[in-house]
């Protein structure tokens, strides 16, 4: 036994000095590597990929399929770094991308697409490949304005978006021979892994710079970190941005201010002959046009002689777009790029036979669920209408809960789509109201105008006033015991004409920033508060201090003829 453990003592022994040496082995190079540098390289965590894609220098976790002009990038791509509202439609297998300027859609497998309206040739079919669609990089560089840089041996892809920037330069090392090459480094120390040795004047892409190092990318596709005194600086590269010139209607409007008056249009044609002088109106909206079934078909009641009688008094003509008012048949309408599509084509070949000069959309009572629907159907309505100069603008609510009359809409978006945001200021208190007040006291208006220009970040430009022209006379008749309220909307000759009527004298409310009547009429109490010239004055003077894009009045019948020489006040 004795025997056995003197052994046991021997092998410990010997693998006590193994131990000992592998320490001071490792202690050794640990000196070596503090002392001389890290000699030792690692290879980029993108080798073994066929196409990695590039942006800003950093790996963006896609590849690219086939290469040059058949490129194809991965759709998730596109709208995670160049533009989220890229669309996709599972149903159709149809990608959909809309800027203001461009419309372009495509399909899987179709080697056509169309363009603003036009067959446009895909220099690659569009594919679902590994259940991933992917579209060919040449239709991203004519929609977004991209630059792609391939390489031919590594296949890395370095993609650039349009207006980005980016400093070029050369690599020297001044204190060494010419052929010395300078370390490509993970980490910007000199203790990191090497990525590659980079070779004299080889130029790299500069993309950002921590403490004394650059942090720069190859052509190859290579990126990491070089001391910044290796790098001559060079020139700045600069991807154009893509042009968003003004069109012609658009330049018309450029420092103009809106002074629209909406025209309600029932069974009955308007007889401009029988109109009242409307002095500073330059634009009508007629609502002439409405979605009727859940295809998408348009119901027009435009008349000729209405566009005549105000293209010659220099006012231009807006038609007016709605849904019907139905939720439903709203629903099935924007549910396909197809169905949208059609009421596209249907607006725009509407437009150009009837001589518009520009189309609104008033959606209302609409599902939440169905607003980005909505704000899809504006983003390809846009591109649209301007390539025939049409100005595109859309009604919407002051913000609220209510879902179908306000929740729906992404003002946000909608302001950056459109022209003009036309914020129906009005219904404050609305027809069946539990409660008697004003239909858009001025606080409340002021509220619902500075919230959107703040909250939804729409300039303040873009943004017209909408005033109401009508007022409602509110009844409070006791019954049992409770105060039942009732509501009958009327314009301003008929207000004035009550006043007249039962010999009242209106009150300044300054709470309300109008005038206001009360009497009796057979037991009931009958309160008003007036849209007069005191009123309109105010909001006049309201969207010149917020300097709005202009105003917008519901509707024209409401006004007496008073009204416009005040509403007029807008361009003064």
């Amino acid at each position: 036994m004795a025997r056995n453990h003197s052994r046991r003592r021997r092998k410990r022994s010997r693998f006590k000095g193994a131990a000992s040496l592998l320490l001071f082995a490792a202690i050794i190079c640990a000196i070596t590597v503090v002392w001389f540098g890290n000699p030792l390289h690692e290879k980029p965590d993108w080798q073994g990929s066929v196409r990695p894609i590039f942006m800003q220098g950093k790996l963006t976790g896609y590849e690219a399929q086939s290469s040059g002009k058949n490129m194809l990038m991965p759709l998730k791509l596109v709208q995670s770094k160049i533009d989220p509202t890229v669309r996709y439609e599972d149903d159709s297998q149809t990608v959909i991308m809309a800027t203001r300027q461009n419309l372009l859609y495509m399909k899987v497998s179709k080697a056509q697409g169309e363009l603003n309206g036009k067959t446009y040739a895909l220099s690659a079919t569009p594919q679902v490949i590994s259940g991933e669609v992917y579209i060919p990089i040449e239709a991203v560089r004519e929609v977004y304005g991209v630059s792609i840089h391939e390489d031919p041996v590594t296949g890395a892809v370095i993609l650039m978006k349009a207006g980005e920037k980016v400093r070029l330069g050369s690599v020297e090392k001044k204190d060494g021979p010419q052929d010395a090459t300078i370390a490509l480094r993970k980490e910007a120390s000199s203790l990191s892994f090497i990525l590659t040795d980079i070779s004299q004047r080889t130029k790299v892409r500069i993309w950002s710079k921590q403490g004394d190092w650059y942090f720069v990318q190859l052509d190859n596709g290579y990126a990491g970190y070089i001391k910044s005194d290796h790098v001559a600086e060079g020139e700045e590269l600069v991807i154009p941005s893509v042009k968003d010139d003004l069109s012609i209607s658009e330049k018309h409007w450029e420092g103009r201010l809106v002074n629209l008056a909406w025209e309600a249009v029932y069974n009955r044609k308007p007889d401009p002959s029988k109109f009242d002088p409307m002095p500073g109106v330059n634009v009508v909206s007629p609502t002439w046009f409405s979605v009727v079934d859940h295809e998408g078909t348009v119901e027009s009641k435009a008349d000729p002689a209405y566009v005549s009688w105000a293209h010659r008094k220099g006012i231009e003509v807006w038609g007016l777009l709605s849904n019907s008012f139905n939720p439903e048949l709203t629903t099935e309408a924007l549910s396909t790029f197809e169905r949208r599509k059609s009421i596209v084509d249907q607006m725009i070949s509407l437009a150009l036979e009837n001589d518009l000069d520009g189309i609104n959309i008033d959606f209302e009572n609409v599902h939440t669920k169905d607003g980005p629907n909505v704000t899809q159907f504006l983003r390809e309505l846009k591109p649209m209408a301007r390539e025939h100069d049409l100005i595109l603008s859309i009604d919407v609510t002051p913000k609220s809960q209510s879902e179908m009359w306000s929740a729906f809409l992404d003002r946000k978006s909608l302001g950056t789509i459109t022209d003009y945001l036309m914020v129906m200021a009005y219904d404050e208190h609305w027809a069946a109201s539990p409660k008697a007040g004003s239909v858009a006291s001025l606080p409340w208006t002021e509220a619902s105008i500075k919230r959107i220009i703040q909250e939804d970040e729409v300039p303040p430009q873009k943004v017209v006033l909408g005033i109401p022209l009508y007022t409602r006379v509110w009844s409070e008749t006791p019954k049992e015991g409770k105060i039942k309220v009732t509501s009958k909307s009327l314009g301003m000759e008929a207000a004035a004409d009550i006043i007249a009527k039962f010999k009242l004298k209106p009150k300044f409310r300054a709470s309300e920033g109008q005038n206001y009547v009360e009497y009796t009429e057979d037991g009931v109490v009958k309160k008003i508060w007036l849209e007069d010239q005191v009123s309109l004055e105010a909001r006049v003077e309201l969207a010149k201090s917020l300097k709005l894009g202009g105003i917008g009045v519901w509707n024209r019948t409401f006004a007496d003829a008073n009204a416009w020489v005040t509403l007029k006040k807008i361009s003064e």
